[in-house]
């Protein structure tokens, strides 16, 4: 039953490319194939991801994480990480759903399973997370939903109501209960998260974050470090450097000029934690990328 799930839901995801392809139900997105990993060096959502086929390796901070297929992962807050992803070892393209998390669906859940025994938290580092059938089921009927457009506003809600109860009530539950807790530590976290997406140009007072976050200093590192992979200054940066490659590769801006617009003041300084986050030199990253992308557009 489980691998007829999956074949279908494999058949479904075959419309898709190795850019993302947002699907007609919101927040819902597939890839397959052989995905560059500049375009996996990125801000991620706050999303549900599901590995359906081959190997996905996410780096958040210092810890890299495999994702094979089939198996889930839940980003809570806004993350930057880069990745790679892999085919099977018999040559089956890498395949994956992403489903962002929709806040008012959430809301709405943990309200209704607030007097609800759900189960403890045994993950609460980033990982991945086996299948059930459940879980598969529900992810075959929101795809089904990309045939159906017509079904997507009446149908949508509840089967993503479904899949969040099912990773709810999951080994990495934990981070979407903590999520609705106003008083918790994490959610204090993720309001930090927001601001510095704001303002991640301007200089980094972690005292005055914490202050804001209502914890003390030591605290306040720890439970960001904990919800996020990264210290506060740490997040900042990677924020800046995914920032200026959009400027550079989109925009084109000057390895001089997109530094200053993310908040560098010194040009060396951003060249040499480029190099160390992306592995290449600004120009030689830029130039490499756009090779690709013209070798794909061929």
């Amino acid at each position: 039953m489980k691998k007829d799930v999956l074949a279908e839901i494999i058949e479904l995801t075959k419309q898709a490319g190795s850019p993302p392809l947002e699907t007609r139900v919101p927040g819902l997105f597939m890839i397959q194939g052989d995905v560059p990993s500049h375009q996996l060096a990125a801000l991620y959502k706050p999303m549900i991801g599901f590995t359906i086929q081959g190997t996905k390796i996410l780096t958040v901070g210092e810890r890299s994480t495999n994702l094979k297929g089939p198996s889930y992962f839940v980003l809570p807050l806004h993350i930057p990480a880069t990745g790679t992803v892999h085919p099977t070892r018999d040559g089956r393209p890498y395949m994956s759903l992403g489903l962002e998390i929709n806040q008012s669906i959430l809301q709405s859940l943990l309200r209704d399973t607030n007097e609800v025994q759900l189960p403890g938290a045994p993950q609460e580092e980033f990982s991945g997370c086996e299948m059930s059938v459940e879980l598969l089921e529900a992810w075959l009927r929101l795809l089904r939903l990309t045939k159906n457009p017509d079904e997507i506003k009446a149908l949508a809600p509840a089967y993503e109501r479904e899949i969040l109860y099912r990773v709810l009530t999951g080994p990495q539950g934990w981070h979407l209960r903590q999520l609705g807790q106003r008083k918790s530590h994490f959610f204090q976290i993720a309001q930090t998260v927001q601001w510095l997406r704001s303002h991640y140009m301007k200089p980094l007072d972690v005292k005055e974050a914490a202050a804001k976050s209502g914890m003390a200093i030591n605290t306040f590192h720890r439970q960001f470090k904990r919800a996020t992979g990264l210290s506060p200054i740490q997040f900042q940066k990677q924020l800046r450097l995914i920032e200026a490659r959009n400027l550079m590769a989109f925009e084109g801006y000057t390895a001089g000029t997109a530094a200053y617009e993310v908040g560098y003041q010194s040009p060396s300084q951003f060249s040499r934690e480029y190099t160390r986050f992306f592995g290449e030199s600004p120009a030689r990253d830029i130039a490499k990328n756009k090779r690709i992308e013209s070798l794909r557009g061929a």
